[in-house]
């Protein structure tokens, strides 16, 4: 499950920079630049690779623009396994890992009670009736009860 990123490497003209160039877009039009493994704090696909490329010891900074990325190299390593690490970035589905079934995705349902029949009441609030504003529901509750005392 999930699907793999078609990557390429190059190599760069100044020794110890290695790029990338995938056939998706991490970042949009924007450049993302990640000094240390700090900077990568956020919820972004461009964040998650660069903490995972951080978390190999290889990676002494790492710069993304759309679907380019360029890796500074520590000093004495080289980009072995990198490609493989950009490669698996939506792969969220590896051999020997079990996918959840469908049940196991359900949210769980609360039991149905008398209670939660009317809404409008003092009793717990149905999820539809969530939903709707406050002073509608008491509004309806004051109409019920005008015209049950009709």
């Amino acid at each position: 499950m999930g699907q793999l990123v078609a990557v390429t490497e190059k190599q760069s003209t100044t020794p110890g920079v290695v790029r990338f160039e995938l056939n998706r877009t991490l970042s949009g039009q924007g450049h993302e630049r990640f000094a240390s493994l700090s900077d990568a704090y956020g919820p972004t696909p461009s964040d998650e690779l660069a903490r995972r490329l951080f978390a190999t010891g290889q990676v002494a900074g790492v710069h993304v623009y759309a679907n380019i990325i360029t890796i500074d190299l520590q000093k004495g390593y080289d980009s072995t396994g990198l490609a493989e690490i950009v490669r698996d970035l939506y792969q969220y589905w590896k051999p020997g890992v079990v996918p959840p079934t469908f049940e196991d995705l359900q949210p769980d349902e609360p039991a149905a009670g008398d209670d939660d029949v009317d809404a409008g009441g003092d009793a717990a609030l149905t999820e539809a009736a969530k939903k709707v504003p406050m002073h509608l529901l008491v509004r309806a509750r004051e109409a019920r009860a005008r015209r049950a005392a009709k």
